[in-house]
């Protein structure tokens, strides 16, 4: 029967639709991985090449100018502290939030739960926006403090259905049973079975919630006040902002020609300066990433 079927081989059509679909997912590759290319070139490549549309596959005019001004400013690795401190603190407080409660919604036995999720979800649809937010966030006495960058978003609901789905399809009941028979309490059961088997959707969390650290920038604007708390996302904002100049305030030309060609130039290095540690860590994540969220996702 094996050497039948190796004698038959694929047919034609086989062999066009593979070619269609390899080339196809070639252009999409390209189409992903072109831009980020396109930027780390053109952070290097002087800016009137790139404006003229010169540089499109290696770099000209080679210039480390644009990461020499960015490294030079002191705000700049105050502002890497800020965010590693609030992605590290607030992923670790989002994560054992989300693993907690999506384990306890997701137990049949806990007393309310139906109306417990149908509450969680309401707050997806509607909330109380900003200003109340704020309100609350300063009658906690949390204004300017490391805590407004951690606690107000302190748990995803998207997350926790996502978790909690996670831990209905895994964790059966039979389980728990099975380890309260031999002496286990909730907590024992818990730490040493269950986030053992959990790496996957741990995982998951730790690189959704690290993600959305690193990225912030809105509720830094609006509870921070001293620029030394300032995450590395608005250091990079205030950097940029600070190299537009206003036409109507300079009367050299030439100056303001500079000014620009330097603004062009930190345009793509910011890109690739918050970009790189994000790009670092999502390959060691990759693998748990697809298998956490299809687990997750199977039963709602």
């Amino acid at each position: 029967m094996a050497d039948r079927q190796k004698h038959i081989g694929r047919s034609r059509g086989d062999k066009v639709f593979d070619g269609i679909v390899m080339v196809l997912m070639i252009l999409v590759l390209f189409v992903c991985l072109y831009p980020l290319y396109f930027i780390l070139i053109a952070s290097v490549s002087d800016p009137y090449m790139v404006s003229a549309g010169k540089v499109l596959v290696i770099p000209k005019g080679i210039t480390f100018n644009a990461y020499e001004r960015i490294f030079h400013y002191q705000k700049i690795w105050m502002g890497y502290r800020n965010t590693i401190l609030y992605t590290t603190l607030g992923t670790a407080i989002n994560v054992a939030i989300t693993v907690t409660a999506g384990f306890a919604l997701s137990r049949k036995t806990l007393v309310g739960r139906r109306m417990i999720l149908m509450l969680f979800v309401f707050t997806m649809f509607f909330n109380g926006g900003m200003i109340p937010t704020y309100m609350v966030v300063k009658s906690l006495g949390l204004i300017n403090t490391i805590w407004a960058m951690v606690l107000p978003n302190a748990m995803s609901v998207w997350n926790l259905m996502i978790a909690r789905s996670f831990f209905e399809t895994t964790i059966p009941e039979d389980l728990r049973g099975a380890a309260f028979i031999d002496g286990a309490g909730n907590l024992t059961f818990f730490f040493q079975i269950v986030l053992p088997v959990s790496k996957a959707i741990v995982s998951v969390l730790v690189l959704f919630y690290a993600i959305a650290h690193w990225n912030a920038f809105f509720n830094a604007f609006i509870y921070l006040e001293s620029d030394r708390l300032y995450p590395l996302q608005v250091v990079l904002r205030d950097i940029l902002v600070s190299n537009q100049p206003d036409p109507s305030m300079i009367d050299d030309l030439a100056t303001l020609i500079e000014k620009q060609k330097t603004a062009e130039l930190l345009k793509y290095g910011l890109i690739v300066v918050a970009s790189v540690p994000v790009l670092v860590l999502y390959p060691f994540m990759q693998r748990y990433f697809v298998t956490g969220v299809m687990i997750g996702s199977i039963k709602g």
